[in-house]
């Protein structure tokens, strides 16, 4: 059986200052919300976060940036976020871009045991400099190298007691991955079932992946309203 945390404070009580952690989500969707406040909570710094976006700029890791509690952040996509782009500019902030894609694979690598890949995605732009180019039956492929965490803080629908997880439809994006490729990942919950009740055939991240789990509700925030007059 998994740790099952009675808070979100006692989930991210050793993440420590300094540390480099992986955050799922994809702009709102997925985001473990409180483990994220537990953090602002907690007050720790220097982080290195790797994570899709930053959030918005009073939800998910927009309030760690609003705090200075990021030092570095390797994403793809940072335009939500006000606070984030004034701390770029203002130089307050380390930002490594990375193409949505190439992001995605350096993770799925670290958790899979792969050191590096080669990919066209970044040649001739800003994002091979200084990397090792090759060519591979007449195209250029850039070098990439996985990336691992110290920690990998994700969100799912659904756990059973071993720490098998199940994600809700689109809220798996960069979870599953991220799952496999933190040293210490924790897992933040609707749903805890019984070690059994789950469909071995339905589970996304087999439970050898998390290290602790933690059951909360989420408030599902909208990054974008939209709406149309009748």
């Amino acid at each position: 059986m998994k740790p099952i945390y009675s808070s979100a404070a006692e989930a991210v009580g050793n993440i420590h200052d300094g540390a480099t952690l992986m955050v799922g989500g994809f702009g709102l969707v997925g985001i473990p919300e409180q483990l994220i406040l537990a953090l602002v909570e907690k007050g720790v710094k220097d982080l290195t976060v790797i994570s899709n976006n930053c959030g918005v700029d009073e939800w998910g890791l927009g309030l760690l940036l609003k705090k200075r509690q990021i030092k570095k952040i390797i994403a793809s996509y940072v335009g939500e976020n006000k606070e984030f782009e004034r701390q770029v500019l203002a130089g307050e902030i380390e930002v490594e871009l990375t193409p949505q894609g190439t992001l995605a694979e350096k993770i799925r690598a670290g958790g899979a045991g792969i050191p590096a890949f080669y990919t066209p995605a970044g040649v001739g732009t800003s994002i091979a400099e200084g990397k090792e180019i090759r060519t591979f039956h007449g195209k250029e492929y850039v070098l990439e190298e996985a990336l691992h965490a110290d920690f990998a803080l994700i969100r799912a629908a659904k756990a059973d007691k071993f720490g098998n997880l199940i994600y809700n439809k689109t809220a798996q994006n960069f979870n599953p991955m991220m799952a496999a490729a933190g040293a210490v990942t924790i897992a933040e919950v609707e749903e805890l079932v019984e070690a059994g009740d789950l469909d071995p055939n339905t589970i996304h991240t087999p439970s050898i992946y998390v290290q602790g789990l933690l059951v909360a509700k989420q408030e599902k925030r909208i990054e974008r309203l939209t709406t149309r007059t009748s």
